[in-house]
């Protein structure tokens, strides 16, 4: 199975035989999305909620709002239809005790990347978010399966 790493603020796609793998997921979030009947699969590794509140704007990927949806876009070239679209996430941690909300980047990512799929119609049908540890996230093209590995916890399938 050939793997695709998904590195930081980049979205990849994949097809039936491909796996996609995002690794050190801190409070960046990486979210998957699925056309099952066509089996195609992508990923996006995003590190910031918005682009309206960002100082460099020039890569969409970085962004919960901006890297779903330039991450539909590229599935729709590959064939898959928007309307069958499913979304997995994973990540969103608190990685520091910081005391304040605003600093709370994992969250306020998660949080962004739901108010997206929910405008674009996109179901979300799992997720692993939050808490206060780093996932590296595997994504296969096959089936759709998200494996969600830690270091210090039982490897999640969703």
């Amino acid at each position: 199975m050939e793997k695709i790493v998904v590195g930081i603020a980049e979205g990849k796609t994949a097809v039936e035989q491909q796996v996609l793998i995002s690794y050190a997921l801190g409070s960046c979030v990486g979210v998957c999305l699925y056309d099952k009947s066509r089996k195609i699969a992508g990923m996006v590794h995003v590190i910031l909620p918005e682009k309206a509140v960002a100082v460099n704007r020039e890569n969409p990927y970085k962004f919960g709002d901006e890297g779903v949806r330039r991450l539909i876009q590229e599935m729709e070239r590959l064939g898959a239809e928007k309307k069958r679209l499913t979304a997995k996430i994973a990540g969103g941690a608190k990685m520091f005790e910081t005391g304040r909300p605003e600093w709370e980047i994992g969250a306020q990512n998660v949080a962004s990347v739901k108010k997206t799929l929910a405008e674009e119609g996109i179901r979300l049908i799992a997720e692993d978010t939050g808490k206060n540890y780093g996932r590296t996230v595997s994504f296969y093209a096959g089936d759709g399966k998200m494996e969600v590995r830690t270091v210090r916890h039982e490897t999640v399938v969703l």
